[in-house]
């Protein structure tokens, strides 16, 4: 049933949890304003008194996702004294998500972002701007970790901002691999390929995960 909106409704935050569910389960484009308010039991024309358009709550979306996001990363990264684990526990929490996602809807969602990423990627505008930015500051946390690792020497590595870019590339490969083939099983190699890219033998990884 729809509802009518007062000063005090959650019918703003509804319509972002809507649409965060609906953007997660199919393309951008296909999802519409009417579809949104519907799931969010909105009325249609009130969707305009809280967002100016579909991609102005898009771009508010993106930003309450990555804020849950960045701050279940920083969780995770202020977890042990060792980067290794806590590098495999990020791996572990995403792979996890997708399980549950498959579990829960009978399909792998994988990642609004690289989703949306997929989507935009050809256009020019806020959308990319923004998840551009996102993809950065992921890159920038992974980073982070490993100036960690080289300065306390659990790891040697010369070029860090490509290593953890290529790092942040190969997690958003793997997500998107586990959708295309809806099996969250294609996230289990991004552990030792990880480790191969920072020159770790998996046999000292596997040990330093497990301390």
């Amino acid at each position: 049933m729809l509802v009518r909106v007062g000063r005090t409704s959650d019918a703003r935050q509804r319509l972002l949890d809507a649409a965060l569910e609906l953007f997660s389960e199919r393309p951008y484009s296909s999802v519409g304003v009417a579809e949104i308010s519907s799931r969010a039991g909105v009325q249609k024309g009130s969707f305009y008194h809280f967002f100016l358009s579909k991609e102005a709550l898009a771009l508010a979306v993106i930003d309450r996702h990555w804020e849950a996001q960045c701050e279940e990363w920083l969780r995770i990264f202020r977890q042990g004294d060792a980067v290794l684990p806590r590098l495999r526990a990020l791996f572990r929490a995403t792979a996890d998500r997708q399980v549950a996602a498959q579990v829960g809807t009978g399909s792998v969602t994988g990642c609004m972002f690289g989703n949306l990423a997929l989507e935009v990627s050809s256009q020019d505008g806020p959308m990319r701007e923004q998840l551009q930015t996102i993809f950065d500051e992921q890159i920038s946390l992974i980073e982070a970790q490993l100036d960690e690792a080289v300065a306390s020497g659990e790891i040697a590595l010369e070029d860090v901002h490509g290593a953890a870019r290529s790092i942040v590339a190969q997690l958003e490969g793997l997500v998107l691999f586990a959708k295309l083939f809806n099996d969250p099983s294609q996230l289990d190699s991004l552990w030792a390929n990880s480790m191969r890219l920072l020159g770790v033998q998996t046999a000292a990884s596997e040990a330093a995960a497990s301390a």
